[in-house]
């Protein structure tokens, strides 16, 4: 019985985290592609404008919180289906996609919109926002899709093993830079095709937070993986890819 119970608790959650990951994904696409005008927030004026800036600081902050020692036990309290410490990483996938939820369906549109796509100059914004979307996929995939998708977590509950977590990714895209996965989701809201000031709101708040956050995540890298990190941060940049060897 324990170990259908546990199989049970692994495929809901499974369930659970992939379902909100992609119903975020789709959300995030759409919204940066309308210019954030699809918002289901109604408040007025300033109102409006400080519930956005709320939405836009609690991404960041809470996503951070929550990968540091104080904030990792929350992610284990957390888990919907029990197990917390082997579905921290599928539950803090969800708890990343559920935020990106409320960003998007929660914000209070402007009702301004300075650019739309059209014509020749739109087709070719639309081919820069599927690139940018291809080379987040192809960082997330770099990094291992399990750990990013938080399918690594749920899928160890099912065979009943501990979490593997992967090895220190420099291949790939982790070979021209450091932080690609921070890049793409960067250029996924900096190619958006239509510009409005929400967008700018947005897209300002979090590729800062996408250049500097990463710095906290390096020093875990170092704590976990020391001396082997340092001599792979000496050689690769941190940000923008050297495409040169």
């Amino acid at each position: 019985m324990n170990g259908t119970k546990r199989i049970l608790a692994a495929l809901t959650m499974g369930l659970l985290c992939h379902s909100v990951f992609v119903l975020a994904v789709v959300s995030m696409g759409l919204a940066l592609a309308t210019g954030l005008q699809l918002g289901r927030g109604t408040l007025p004026g300033a109102l409006g404008l400080l519930a956005n800036v709320l939405l836009v600081l609690q991404f960041p902050l809470l996503h951070s919180t929550l990968l540091s020692r104080r904030g990792r036990p929350w992610v284990q309290r957390l888990s919907p289906v029990g197990h917390g410490r082997t579905l921290a990483i599928s539950t803090y996938v969800m708890l990343g996609s559920l935020q990106l939820l409320l960003s998007f369906w929660c914000w209070t549109p402007s009702g301004i919109v300075w650019h739309t796509p059209h014509g020749i100059t739109g087709l070719l914004q639309y081919v820069l926002f599927a690139g940018a979307w291809l080379f987040l996929v192809k960082a997330l995939s770099d990094a291992g899709l399990a750990v990013q998708s938080g399918a690594a977590g749920w899928l160890a509950l099912l065979q009943n093993r501990p979490v593997s977590y992967g090895d220190l990714p420099t291949g790939g895209l982790f070979a021209r830079c450091r932080q690609p996965i921070y890049l793409g989701f960067a250029l996924v809201m900096i190619t958006a095709p239509t510009w409005s000031p929400d967008w700018l709101l947005l897209t300002s708040a979090w590729t800062a937070y996408c250049v500097l956050g990463p710095r906290f995540k390096e020093a875990r890298w170092e704590v976990l993986f020391g001396a082997r990190f340092r001599d792979y941060r000496a050689t690769v940049p941190y940000f923008l890819p050297r495409f040169r060897r």
